[in-house]
C-alpha cells in the first residue's frame, strides 16, 4: 500500500521544479552568433601572453595562455556582419595529445536588445570536434543568474595564420 503512495506521489513531485520555473517567470533564450579569433596581422584580437617551456615544442601549443577580446557579429563574415558585441576572456592550450583549449570568456552585448548584458561561458574546446559544448555559467543584465550551454562550431579555421571565425549557439535559461 505505501509503494503504491509512492508511486502516485511520484508524477506530482517530479512537477515541482518544472511548475516553480514556469511561476518564477524563467525564459528560454537561444542567440546564434559568429565569433571572430584574429590572431595575425596589425590588429589582432588574441595575443599571447605566456608559454611554458614546452609550448613551442609541443604538437598541440600546450601551455599557451591567450588573452581575447574578440568580435561578435551576426554573421559569418567580420567586415559586412552586425556587430554584436565582444568575447573578452583566455582560452589555455590545455591538451598534451589533442588540440584542446580550456576557455573562459564573457560575451559582452553591446548592441540590440541585450546590449549591457554579459554571458559567462566555461568549459573545454577540444578544437577538431565538429560540435564543441562548453558551459553557461552565469550572466549580467537581462542574463543575470544565467545557466546553460554553448555550442561551438567552426566556420573557418587558416591552418597557416591561426584565424578563425566559429558559430556559437547559446542556449540560456535566466
Amino acid at each position: 500500500m505505501a509503494a503504491a503512495a509512492v508511486l502516485l506521489l511520484l508524477p506530482i513531485l517530479a512537477a515541482v521544479p518544472a511548475a516553480s520555473a514556469a511561476a518564477s517567470g524563467e525564459k528560454s533564450t537561444h542567440i546564434k552568433l559568429y565569433w571572430h579569433d584574429v590572431v595575425s596581422g596589425p590588429s589582432p584580437t588574441a595575443v599571447q601572453v605566456a608559454r611554458a617551456a614546452v609550448t613551442n615544442t609541443s604538437k598541440t601549443g600546450f601551455g599557451a595562455v591567450v588573452v581575447i577580446d574578440d568580435p561578435l557579429t551576426e554573421g559569418p563574415d567580420l567586415k559586412s556582419s552586425k556587430p554584436l558585441g565582444r568575447a573578452q576572456g583566455t582560452y589555455i592550450a590545455a591538451g598534451k595529445d589533442e588540440v584542446s583549449l580550456l576557455m573562459n570568456m564573457n560575451f559582452v552585448f553591446q548592441a540590440g536588445k541585450y546590449n549591457g548584458s554579459t554571458i559567462a561561458i566555461m568549459g573545454r574546446n577540444a578544437v577538431f570536434n565538429a560540435v564543441r559544448e562548453m558551459a553557461i555559467v552565469g550572466g549580467t543584465g537581462v542574463f543575470r543568474m544565467a545557466r546553460g550551454y554553448a555550442q561551438a562550431r567552426t566556420h573557418t579555421l587558416d591552418l597557416k595564420t591561426g584565424d578563425a571565425t566559429v558559430e556559437y549557439n547559446l542556449y540560456i535559461k535566466h
